[in-house]
């Protein structure tokens, strides 16, 4: 099934979901999370990574403004973070995270276009 043959309100509707898990993981209290043995850029790497390529799967036609997305969000949670209480704190560190993760789900992405490409 493609899924970026879904209705649009719908495909809006299921990354909306995924922006919505991911800033409850980046704004809810650290002593409310799981802990995860993974070092916090890591963990910020694969989560913009798994945003963008979801992202991706669900409007393939649209990789600039799905970037431009992903990396404002990256960008906004810090903002948050920075006026926020919860034991979170605001580091620009984590936006490049992001974008490295932003940058492999891109890399995929060409891949597979070029490979879909040279099989036609």
């Amino acid at each position: 099934m493609h899924l970026d043959r879904l209705p649009r309100p719908l495909r809006l509707a299921l990354y909306a979901l995924a922006t919505a898990i991911l800033l409850y993981l980046c704004l809810a209290p650290s002593a409310d999370l799981p802990k995860v043995s993974l070092w916090d850029k890591e963990e910020h790497a694969i989560a913009w990574f798994v945003l963008t390529a979801t992202g991706l799967i669900l409007s393939p036609r649209r990789p600039r403004a799905i970037a431009t997305y992903a990396f404002g969000f990256g960008v906004l949670v810090e903002v948050l973070q920075y006026f926020m209480g919860f034991g979170r704190d605001a580091d620009w560190h984590d936006v490049a995270a992001d974008s490295v993760g932003i940058s492999v789900a891109f890399l995929g992405y060409f891949a597979i276009v070029l490979l879909g490409s040279r099989r036609r």
